[in-house]
């Protein structure tokens, strides 16, 4: 299997609001609304750490789920931001210049 690494786009607006992220795209004003599993995958979205990592050290290990559903369901959440340009996916690492900056939220 190919290492996916993920970062978090420059576009988009995005705001921790009652323990949920809010997350708006800026191009096509797509809006969603991560639950808590969702928000970590976020916040780890960082470009460097392989999406298997997450799920394995941050995912499996904060929350009660099997790996294989955890990482289906990853790939999942991933592949949707993906296609509204909310979240950057390469097979190599990304670098940050073109992704938000670590503290961003």
């Amino acid at each position: 299997m190919t290492k996916k690494y993920i970062a978090r786009s420059t576009q988009i607006a995005a705001r921790m609001l009652g323990g949920e992220m809010m997350i708006m795209s800026v191009a096509d004003s797509t809006f969603f609304t991560l639950n808590e599993v969702a928000t970590v995958i976020w916040q780890a979205a960082d470009g460097q750490t392989p999406l298997s990592q997450i799920v394995n050290d941050r995912i499996c290990g904060e929350f009660d789920i099997d790996e294989e559903v955890a990482a289906r369901d990853a790939e999942q959440f991933v592949n949707e931001l993906s296609q509204h340009g909310i979240l950057l996916v390469s097979e190599n690492p990304i670098e940050q210049s073109s992704a938000a900056s670590p503290g961003a939220q």
